[in-house]
């Protein structure tokens, strides 16, 4: 019989957000399993990529506002905070939140890998568990190191992460399903990697 052990929490979300409120803006802190982290600035490449995704996902679907580090709100019962590279919602969809939104009626987060230790464990297998938990109903991953990207859908709410995955290579068409329905050519992401 395997006995997990349970993760004790570094501290409680109200003192991660009395620190994330003080952060430089030369990182950004995100507060998952009960464990702070710490998320490199971006490069120039990466912050591309992000605007090419917004220009796609603005071109076909212009009822959608695209926001860059929108603080969230995830894991089970709102006691994760992270900052995706981009959040994909309706028209206006945050007037009015806060520094940490709820995140129902996020139609699709976003992250960019970047090329740091962290990104196995934050990017590939945290974020989408919180993600998921969160009810998020779309997860796009692109990733630099092993130039793919990866559409999560069907979020899993009970035990985290998503249901489907589909992963395409970059230089392939990829369609994002409902609710963005969408078509992206990733052709241009090659010229994005080191």
């Amino acid at each position: 019989m395997t006995v997990m052990a349970e993760r004790t929490s570094q501290m409680s979300v109200q003192e991660f957000e009395t620190i994330a409120s003080t952060a430089p803006e030369t990182v950004t802190l995100e507060f998952l399993n009960g464990r702070i982290g710490v998320k490199k600035v971006a490069d120039g490449d990466h912050d591309t990529i992000v605007a090419w995704l917004a220009r796609r996902c603005m071109q076909a679907r212009p009822d959608l506002d695209v926001y860059q580090g929108r603080g969230l709100r995830v894991e089970a019962y709102r006691e994760g905070r992270a900052k995706p590279d981009a959040v994909v919602v309706p028209e206006a969809h945050f007037a009015g939140h806060g520094e940490w939104a709820d995140p129902a009626g996020v139609l699709m987060v976003v992250e960019v890998t970047s090329y740091d230790s962290d990104t196995d464990r934050r990017d590939r297998h945290e974020k989408p568990t919180a993600y998921g938990q969160a009810g998020i109903p779309l997860y796009l991953l692109i990733d630099r190191d092993s130039c793919t990207v990866t559409v999560h859908s069907s979020p899993d709410r009970q035990v985290g992460g998503y249901r489907d995955a589909h992963t395409a290579k970059f230089g392939e068409k990829v369609l994002v399903p409902g609710p963005m329905d969408i078509e992206l050519d990733t052709e241009i992401l090659k010229n994005y990697v080191r």
